[in-house]
């Protein structure tokens, strides 16, 4: 994996503990920040599964560096925390996570004053959340997506956008058995995920979830209402090319071209979002690597 080209300094700090009532323990989160500039859009990110806030470095990074703070939950389901099975709280993991985020969100004040020389110098109006697999499922929630069977609204008036990489689809008859018996909460409804944001999907994301092809990843875009943009990585699997991390074990498909473009693009468009009068979009294309498309 090629490195990083860093815009500016970054400063990341870790552990940084944050009160989590109902959780039954702290929430543990990292935060990464550019060293200098003021008035720094926020961007929440939620991990896949088993992942932690160790990942992610090749988005995380490059987002700091120009210009975001990113605040990173390590949920419960993650391999770090080995919660066990028989745990109460596991079948509820899926509300948790979307809690986390709420969290992070609710204390970004203490998250600044962990950072040294940050304190000050956040914008708390101008915030995103986004996330990868399971965790573009849980940050789609504070967008507005439902899940079935399940009657909570989760959407946040303080998220003004989403990125959201390898969102699982619908639920139902385009589960496959496996999931259907493991994973009944991936049931979600885009119907009321208003809020804009960009869901990037690979062409070659053929999962076991999903008796669909690739295109289940897509389901984000299609089915949701205003504004919303698709990045298609061409010859991506579930892990679009490396997003997880340099040289991660679960990345099958290690494309430095294919990264690179989804950096590119996911900075332009939260910049779009959340800079007024920023340009980063305008004419923004996928070339070789994928292609970008949008519906109001």
């Amino acid at each position: 994996m090629s490195a990083v080209q860093f815009a500016a300094p970054v400063v990341s700090v870790k552990p940084v503990r944050l009160d989590a009532p109902g959780r039954g323990e702290d929430l543990l989160v990292r935060v990464s920040a550019p060293a200098t500039g003021r008035d720094l859009p926020v961007i929440v990110f939620s991990h896949g599964f088993g992942s932690s806030a160790d990942g992610y470095g090749p988005l995380v990074d490059y987002w700091a560096a120009h210009g975001f703070v990113v605040v990173q939950p390590t949920h419960l389901d993650s391999r770090v925390r080995a919660l066990p099975a028989e745990d109460p709280r596991t079948p509820d993991i899926w509300r948790l996570r979307a809690e986390d985020l709420r969290h992070a969100i609710d204390q970004l004040d203490t998250v600044a004053g962990a950072v040294p020389g940050l304190g000050g110098r956040v914008d708390p109006g101008r915030i995103a959340v986004a996330g990868h697999s399971w965790g573009a499922q849980s940050a789609s929630m504070l967008l507005g997506a439902r899940v079935a069977g399940a009657e909570e609204d989760w959407s946040d008036s303080r998220v003004s956008a989403g990125v959201l990489f390898a969102i699982t689809g619908t639920g139902g008859a385009d589960l496959s058995p496996f999931a259907a018996e493991h994973f009944p909460f991936m049931s979600p409804g885009f119907e009321e995920m208003k809020t804009p944001a960009l869901i990037v999907a690979g062409d070659r994301d053929d999962s076991m979830l999903s008796v669909r092809g690739p295109d289940w990843f897509t389901d984000a875009y299609r089915l949701s209402p205003g504004e919303k943009s698709l990045l298609t990585v061409f010859g991506a699997e579930h892990s679009l090319g490396g997003i997880p991390g340099y040289e991660a074990r679960e990345t099958t498909d290690e494309n430095p071209e294919a990264v690179a473009l989804q950096q590119r693009v996911s900075t332009a468009y939260l910049r779009k979002v959340l800079v007024p009068g920023d340009e980063s979009w305008a004419g923004i294309e996928g070339g070789l690597a994928g292609r970008v498309e949008s519906h109001e």
